[in-house]
């Protein structure tokens, strides 16, 4: 049942109607689990907000073929995208929409945010160290790894992400979904972290990173300084480390920084390309930062875009062909 007051709450126009030509993959081949078991046929919830089954109670089978998901991709197909927040998808905002050439839908990537455990607490995300190691919230995300893998144990050619509320190197239940993952080679994994944990666990998932496809860490500082101030409990030292570790063994897998980009670092994005290039990164990723009710002010971290002296230093960023300008918009890959 599609809640029309979730789309309220996103303010989302649901008798929209966009003339998109392209079919969208994503809600056809990608289904994203969050922490509840909620599940959603987009690659972000702000995206396509409505859930279209909870891994609790139904599987992952049942789920992608439900009576929602297949009202939503209705709106795909009609090309209206009534149901999608044209203001927050990138590909949208990009007019850069992908097309869909499968017959049916089946799943090919599926988005794990079912843990949000993480070693670092950085004040753009949280105000306070968040890791769960004991208790009922743990049971219950041990069994949703569980569910997943047992749908994977019957399904090939699949690409899996893991984090991006949590670090996967960190959270108990991403490694213990990593550990009990089946042994099947078609199944392929992209990984976001921090990156403070990488050498201590790669000899104990060579499973995972075998199958890497890409590893995305988060860095969103240049500097010691910034860097730790930014990054509430990591070591700049510690960062540089793993970062060399990685250089040496990410021979089939591609490294990608990504960087939130906000008022007390954005004058270090050039600086970031560099460290990118020193460390073999294909690509740095810069995303404007989130407002996730931790600051006091959230104005007071947005960057100045307006000035010429941000618009000067983005000049410069535009033309490194590592560079993703992911949410200013307008910009595409050079």
């Amino acid at each position: 049942m599609i809640n029309s007051r979730l789309f309220d709450w996103y303010n989302i126009d649901t008798n929209k109607y966009l003339n998109i030509k392209n079919k969208c993959p994503k809600p056809f081949d990608t289904i994203l689990i969050n922490q509840t078991g909620s599940c959603f046929i987009c690659e972000c919830t702000a995206w396509l907000p409505q859930s279209v089954g909870n891994l609790y109670n139904s599987t992952l089978k049942e789920i992608f073929s439900s009576t929602v998901a297949q009202e939503l991709r209705s709106s795909i197909e009609d090309g209206s995208y009534r149901y999608c927040n044209n203001q927050q998808c990138t590909w949208i905002l990009k007019n850069d929409v992908r097309h869909y050439h499968g017959i049916e839908p089946k799943i090919s990537q599926i988005r794990l945010a079912i843990d949000d455990s993480c070693n670092l607490s950085c004040p753009s995300c949280r105000n306070s160290l968040i890791f769960h190691k004991k208790g009922n919230i743990l049971k219950m995300r041990f069994l949703l790894s569980d569910r997943i893998n047992e749908y994977l144990k019957e399904h090939n050619d699949i690409n899996i992400h893991i984090g991006s509320d949590g670090d996967p190197f960190a959270s108990l239940v991403y490694r213990h979904f990593m550990r009990t993952v089946p042994d099947n080679k078609t199944l392929t994994f992209n990984i976001q972290t921090n990156g403070l944990l990488v050498k201590k666990m790669f000899g104990r998932l060579e499973n995972i990173f075998d199958r890497l496809k890409v590893l995305n860490i988060s860095i969103d500082g240049a500097t010691k300084n910034t860097y730790e101030s930014l990054r509430r409990g990591g070591q700049f030292e510690k960062l540089l480390e793993n970062l060399e570790f990685i250089k040496d063994y990410h021979k089939h897998f591609e490294i990608k920084i990504h960087m939130v980009v906000q008022k007390q670092n954005w004058k270090e994005m050039n600086m970031m390309l560099e460290l990118a290039d020193r460390y073999n990164a294909k690509q740095v990723i810069f995303n404007k930062i989130t407002n996730w009710n931790t600051y006091k002010n959230f104005n007071e971290q947005i960057v100045p875009e307006d000035s010429e002296e941000f618009q000067k230093e983005l000049e410069i960023v535009k033309k490194n062909n590592k560079t993703i300008l992911w949410q200013y918009l307008g910009n595409k890959n050079n």
